[in-house]
């Protein structure tokens, strides 16, 4: 269950009982990576909001524990009151299988083939889907200027990602990407094809299949609105 924290500032920010995780993040694909992981781990944790539009991730208090000044950022504290800060959604999403999906639900036992599967799927999200579907989407909708060339080249090496995909899904034949069930291999790649579909993604069946069957679990809608989106 989702507990919100409003400012670093706020006394809801403080006097938190150990153990505890607070996530740090916006309502963007990077961000809701972690928000589903955390809704279908069913684990309490606190959300400090985190406003990209006054670059709050830049200021001198997030930088201390999270230099790259970006956002997803978690910090957990364990029992006996030991910090951890983990920073960069990929890592964060192993962090959180590896100490709380202890029955393999959302991930698989190390050392398996699946799990070295999973590892390379995840990867190939935060490595090429996520970059280039951001770029992508950043010069068409937020660059101060056109630059038509930046524009088709995300583009095109996007809808390139979505075949590579596409034919992932096709030979596991599971409707997942690794493996015989939803894994964090799926849960990195679906926020950044949900959001925002692209209208090419009509050519990709088994993606759409995939994005839809994930899209339906209760835990997933949750974990797509928090926090809530402004606009």
């Amino acid at each position: 269950m989702v507990h919100y924290i409003i400012s670093e500032n706020d006394p809801k920010s403080g006097g938190l009982i150990a153990p505890y995780i607070k996530l740090y993040t916006s309502p963007t694909p990077n961000g809701l990576k972690i928000t589903i992981l955390l809704e279908l781990l069913k684990l309490d944790y606190y959300v400090r909001p985190i406003d990209l539009s006054k670059s709050e991730c830049k200021e001198d208090w997030y930088l201390k524990f999270n230099p790259n000044g970006r956002i997803p950022s978690l910090t957990y504290v364990d029992e006996k009151g030991e910090v951890t800060h983990i920073n960069e959604s990929g890592a964060i999403l192993m962090f959180l299988v590896d100490k709380f999906d202890k029955d393999f639900k959302y991930s698989y036992k190390h050392g398996s083939a699946e799990y070295y599967e999973m590892i390379e799927w995840l990867f190939f999200q935060m490595a090429g889907l996520g970059p280039m579907k951001g770029q992508f989407h950043w010069f068409s909708y937020y660059a101060p200027q056109k630059d038509e060339f930046a524009i088709e080249r995300y583009h095109k090496e996007t809808i390139r990602l979505l075949g590579v995909l596409e034919e992932r899904l096709t030979r596991n034949k599971t409707g997942y990407l690794v493996g015989d069930h939803l894994s964090i291999a799926d849960i990195a790649s679906f926020p950044w094809l949900n959001f925002r579909r692209l209208p090419e993604l009509e050519n990709f069946p088994r993606i759409c299949q995939w994005l839809d069957k994930i899209d339906e679990i209760p835990e997933v809608k949750i974990g797509s609105n928090i926090p809530e989106r402004k606009n």
